[in-house]
């Protein structure tokens, strides 16, 4: 079972409250260099450059099996499983997602059994995106885990940022329904066909709007 905080007034949209503080065009250091690579600072959740030869290639890889899996047809199911099996980090029984199907790296999205994805989920995974199970996806939804510095030094200089996402069981999000970096959305919860969700929502409401609100339980 998933769990969120009901949102307040008070809780800040995710899109803001992912933004690193203000910084120089590199991100501050210690007495200590920092001697990681951009992949290892990406996966540990830090600051890090997306145009980086290591993080490209991974990224490609990811996108060539994405195309392979956009260039199927619906009669090739197994074909179909495969490659998403070789993408994602991991995907339930009988879960379909209907291309085309676009990711930045793939293996950091898992996904439950019995989901259904329509035409055109974007899902950019720098951060995690964890689907459960039973989750229905309308058309050309957006999971956008990536976020970029408010200051323009650092975003000047290429560095980037992420938040998770996580949606929980049986969550249904309506066709065109964005949801920004850092965001979790509770169990048997429905978002409107066109919603923003710019912060958590709790189990069992239903939201819509830009920014998303909750208007009733369910």
């Amino acid at each position: 079972m998933i769990t969120s905080t009901p949102p307040s007034d008070d809780q800040p949209d995710a899109q803001l409250d992912a933004q690193p503080d203000a910084q120089p065009d590199a991100p501050p250091s210690d007495d200590q260099p920092d001697t990681r690579t951009m992949r290892e600072r990406m996966l540990a959740g830090d600051d890090y450059i997306a145009d980086d030869p290591e993080l490209a290639e991974w990224s490609r890889v990811a996108r060539d099996l994405a195309a392979a899996y956009n260039a199927t047809t619906s009669r090739q199911a197994p074909l179909r499983r495969h490659l998403l099996e070789e993408l994602l980090g991991s995907i339930g029984e009988d879960t379909e997602i209907r291309p085309p199907f676009q990711v930045d790296y793939g293996s950091h999205i898992t996904i439950g059994a019995r989901c259904f994805a329509n035409f055109g989920l974007v899902a950019l995974d720098v951060a995690t995106i964890t689907i459960g199970d039973d989750v229905q996806i309308g058309p050309n939804v957006q999971l956008l885990t990536p976020t970029h510095p408010l200051e323009p030094g650092p975003r000047r200089g290429k560095w980037e940022g992420a938040q998770p996402i996580t949606i929980g069981d049986n969550v249904w999000l309506g066709g065109g329904v964005i949801v920004c970096p850092g965001v979790t959305i509770g169990d048997d919860t429905v978002v409107g066909a066109g919603a923003v969700v710019t912060k958590d929502l709790p189990a069992r409401v239903l939201a819509v709007g830009n920014p998303a609100r909750v208007i009733r339980e369910l």
